[in-house]
């Protein structure tokens, strides 16, 4: 039923933040390496939506990490890398959660982690257009998140950046294909699953 996201997948991503460029005493801008910054999960979230029935269930994955390496006068050279533990998937209903977590949808006891790496990033003032591959029961398939720069902030010797992102997949194209028709017609499940990701990610 429901894909990653992801993703998940979700989400993405993505690629912002770290030093800015300084200038020297000359007045020229000299250019910084790339920062990361690590994905704090108790400050993020990663959630996904899919139609069932005639209502929409939303899920979130309870365990995921990643990385975000980039240099904020230069975002569109940025990467970012998530893992997400598909075993967590909390849909807030633990017969469903079972069920996804068995070879009709997630497969976990075969493919345990489902994965995000960005392959390019286009900026555009505050939003940004992140491309990637997203790898959901060991198939991977290019996807695009939309985004928005948030900004960055500090607590004490801490410094935070923030981003959201989303996207929209077909489970089917992942391998996802369980569904069950309906008496009235129709089918229980749709296909598309909408990815969204708040993150909050920590300079390291």
């Amino acid at each position: 039923m429901l894909s990653p996201l992801l993703a998940a997948i979700l989400l993405v991503p993505a690629l912002l933040g770290a030093d800015a460029a300084r200038a020297p005493a000359g007045g020229v801008a000299t250019a910084v390496d790339p920062v990361t910054w690590r994905i704090d999960a108790s400050h993020s979230e990663l959630s996904f939506r899919i139609r069932h029935y005639v209502s929409r269930v939303r899920g979130t994955f309870g365990k995921w990490s990643g990385t975000v390496v980039a240099d904020p006068s230069n975002l569109a050279a940025g990467s970012v890398e998530v893992t997400i533990d598909a075993s967590t998937i909390d849909t807030n209903h633990e017969k469903r959660d079972s069920d996804l977590r068995s070879e009709n949808f997630f497969d976990v006891a075969a493919h345990p982690t489902i994965t995000f790496t960005s392959t390019k990033v286009d900026v555009k003032g505050t939003e940004l257009t992140v491309h990637g591959e997203l790898t959901l029961r060991g198939i991977t398939k290019p996807v695009v998140l939309t985004g928005t720069f948030i900004g960055v902030s500090r607590e004490g010797s801490r410094e935070r950046i923030g981003f959201e992102a989303r996207t929209t997949i077909n489970r089917v194209d992942y391998g996802v294909t369980w569904n069950r028709a309906l008496e009235g017609g129709g089918v229980m499940l749709g296909d598309e699953v909408e990815i969204e990701m708040v993150i909050g990610a920590v300079r390291q």
